[in-house]
Order: C-alpha cells, then structure tokens, then sequence
C-alpha cells in the first residue's frame, strides 16, 4: 500500500452501486468522441492566436502543439491499453506517481473538462443570439436548455449518447469540409500576411509566438479525454490506441485545413478578432453573405453542441473515478439503473450553469480549462516516463514509437504551454492554480485518510508496489 495514505473499509456492495456499462463502444465511437471533444475549436477561437502573433506566430504554434499532441497521444495510448479505467490520466498518475501525484493530475484534467462545457455555453448563447433565434437577448435560458437535454440524454444511457453525440460531430464535420472546399477557389498567400500592424512572418516577435500556443491549443483541446471511456470500451487493450490515433489524425488534417484556407480566402486581418471566423471568413472572401456562410453559421452551432456534449461525458467519468477511490466524496460515484453516474453528471452540470450564467465570459473559462490541460499533460508524460522505467515488464498491448523519446518531448512542450497561459491570462492561470492549491489541501487534510483499497486505481497500484517489494 502507498505510503502516508489510509484505507477505509467500504461495505462489499459497494462498488456494485459504482458500475459503468461496459462494451458501449468501439474504435470507431471512439474516435468519434475524441474528435467531438476538440472539434468546437475549429470553429472558434484559434484565431485570437492571429492576433497574438500573426498568421506566422500562429502557424508556428500550431505546428508546436500539433507535435506536442501528437507525441502526447502516442503515449496516451500504450497507458489506456495497458491500464484501462475510467480514471484515464488520473489513474495513469497514481500508478506512477503515488496517490498525490494522481490526484493532481485527476484535479487538473476535472479542471479542464468542468470549465470547457461553461465556456462552450457561453459561446453557444452568443450564436444563438447573433443568428437571431428565439428572440433571445439574455442567453442564460441557452446556457439552461443545453445543460439539463445533454445531461438528460447522458443520464439515459451511455450508448445512446455516444451514438446522438458521433451524428451530431458527423454533421459538423461535413460542414468543416464544406467550408475548406469553398475558400479553396478564394486562396491568396498574400492574405496571410495583411495584418494592419506588423509584417513579414512573425511581426510580433517569438514572443508573440510564444503567446499563440494557447490558442494553437484550440485545435486539439481534449483529445486526451478518450481514455476516460476505457471501461465501457469493447475491448480496451486495442480499441483505445485505435480510436485516439484515429482522432489525431483527422485533428490534424482540419487543423492544418482551416489554419490555411480561413485566413488566406478571407486575409488575417479579418478574421483576427472575429468571435465566429468560418462565417465571417465566407463573408470577406465572397464579398457579402451567401448560402456558404448561412450553412457554416448554422452548421457551427452543431460543432459546439458536440464538445460540449461529449465533455460532459469527460468530465462526469473523471469526477466518478476519483469519487470512487475516496479522493473526492463517495456519494459522487453512485451509479443508477442505466449505469451512468447521475450525481458526477448532475453536479459539474449545476456549477458550469451558474459560472456561465455569472461570469458569461467564455474567453476567461476557456482559458482556465486550458491552463488546468497543460497542468495535466505535464504530469501524464512525466507518468509515461516514470513507467517505462520503473516498470518495464508492465504488460502493453500497444508501444508508443519512439518511447520515452516521443513523450519527452511532449513533455517540454507541454511546459512551454504552461508558461504561455501566463503570457495570455494571468487571472485564468491564477484561478486554476487557486483550486489546485485547495483541493490539494482537501487531499492532504482529509481524503488521504479515507481512500478505497477496491477502487481500480488504487488495485492497480497496489499490485505494482507489492510487485515492487517482491523483488527488492
């Protein structure tokens, strides 16, 4: 058993009321969700990076964390193959890292799935409202409608939402390759470069660079939430690497689309500061509204449906994995007929509703849930390394290419990372470093005296540690 931890007993019913529903996806379901958790940011936000550091800056940070996501995903996949639970980075952490570094991670990853949803809320009501809809000029009854139908349809039943939440990223999607067909016929290379203030490549400097990787970030958030499904998989051990490969891979492709054909159709300077930029880029292109960017706009709206509603699923399995375990209160992981989480689904729910409702300040929460991600991919390669060496005989049905190698540098990126956020939004960075600090001192003062011994992490790492002393 780790060190400077207690285990409480629990009664042997209890991880019968904490059951997910197991075999509800595939590969391909998986893929899905992991292209639904990003695929909101392909429709808004990368372009601030514009700003921030020009069409150049931008592009550079785009391929940064492009690699940085692509390294990272590699390992993701060896641990989900090898260690299959909902906990997903959490769970990978305490393996490696004992049961304070998991929690850390697991608050940091709770962090980034908690606050996307309020953020993506916000920026729904902000679409509703621009596309005229309902007659709205107050969006907190959007911010309502879209917590209590998506938490509905997730309390329903996790296969159900899956499959409504893979139709609905099918949509939008189509919609994204739509838009890139369209600005083809519009490309002008000069158009990258038109920024009002500063020329050339790089017109604000490396510094400016440094600044775009957070929203780099943007084409790629989340895609490191695949994991968390591990234990309703069909089959772990080879659906995870294949989904979350597969999701990369067509991250990447629209990344690189839109990073290109969206400001070389419409040019930088219009689309720099633009809160909805496919539209808008239509628009500027084509000189004035058509069909193109009346089907983008709407079609939009489909693309944040979708992350907001598979981080839902993320963010109600992280908290019911670290409920389950006792680092947070037990009462969370309770599982109903239909085996979904009702309270880690409900509660989140409640708190993104009145932050959004409170703040309507979708930058600010972006920001916070970005900085909590890169907090957490920190600690998930430093946990991959740890692994390899201190565990070499650990069963991995999946190797990531280059090993330790690949993950270390994601691992320095990832730092970088780190270090923009305070470039872009010291409030957001402190926000993110406040809660860390007190659910740490939640875990030190009291959940680390009322952990569960049966929980899967906590099994897992207690056989890797009497492994341990076996041989020693």
């Amino acid at each position: 058993m780790a060190k400077h931890v207690e285990y409480e007993k629990v009664g042997s019913d209890y991880l019968e009321h904490r059951q997910l529903k197991r075999g509800a996806a595939g590969w391909v379901l998986l893929a899905g969700l992991g292209v639904s958790y990003v695929i909101s940011g392909d429709f808004a936000g990368w372009n601030f990076g514009i700003a921030q550091g020009g069409w150049g800056g931008l592009l550079v940070a785009t391929a940064l964390m492009g690699l940085m996501y692509t390294c990272m995903v590699f390992g993701l996949a060896e641990l989900a193959a090898a260690l299959p639970v909902a906990g997903g980075g959490y769970g990978f952490a305490r393996r490696a890292l004992g049961p304070l570094g998991g929690f850390a991670t697991g608050i940091a990853i709770l962090i980034e799935y908690a606050m996307a949803p309020a953020a993506i809320a916000v920026f729904i009501g902000g679409y509703v409202e621009t596309l005229g809809l309902f007659g709205l000029t107050n969006s907190w009854p959007v911010y309502l409608v879209c917590f209590l139908v998506f938490i509905g349809v997730h309390l329903y039943g996790v296969g159900e939402a899956l499959r409504l939440m893979f139709v609905i990223t099918g949509v939008a999607v189509v919609a994204l390759a739509v838009f890139v067909i369209g600005m083809v016929p519009r490309f002008d290379s000069a158009k990258l470069f038109d920024l009002a203030q500063g020329d050339g490549f790089l017109p604000f400097g490396v510094t400016g660079a440094l600044g775009a990787l957070v929203f780099g970030i943007w084409f790629f958030l989340g895609v490191e939430g695949v994991p968390v499904a591990a234990e309703e998989a069909r089959d772990p051990k080879r659906d995870m690497p294949r989904g979350i490969i597969a999701a990369m891979l067509v991250l990447l492709v629209f990344a690189g689309a839109i990073l290109v054909f969206a400001p070389g159709g419409a040019g930088s300077e219009a689309l720099k500061g633009s809160d909805n930029p496919l539209p808008a880029a239509v628009r500027a292109a084509y000189g004035g509204d058509n069909l193109l960017a009346q089907v983008v706009n709407y079609v939009g709206l489909a693309g944040l449906v979708a992350s907001f509603f598979s981080l839902i699923f993320a963010y109600s399995r992280q908290l019911f994995a670290l409920s389950r375990a006792g680092y947070l209160p037990r009462w969370l992981s309770r599982t109903g007929k239909r085996k979904t989480p009702y309270l880690a689904l409900i509660v989140p729910g409640a708190i993104g509703f009145v932050l959004a409702a409170i703040t309507r300040d979708g930058a600010l929460l972006i920001n916070i849930a970005v900085f909590g991600a890169a907090l957490s991919y920190v600690l998930m390669m430093v946990s991959h390394i740890v692994l390899r060496v201190r565990e070499p005989g650990l069963e991995r049905p999946y190797r990531t290419p280059g090993g330790v190698a690949t993950t270390a540098v994601a691992l320095v990126l990832a730092l970088a990372a780190v270090v923009a956020t305070f470039f872009v939004d010291e409030l957001a960075a402190g926000i993110t470093a406040g809660i860390v600090v007190v659910a740490l001192a939640y875990f030190w003062f009291y959940s680390r005296h009322h952990l569960v011994a049966s929980a899967p992490e906590e099994e897992f790492a207690a056989i890797a540690q009497a492994e341990r002393e076996l041989k020693d």
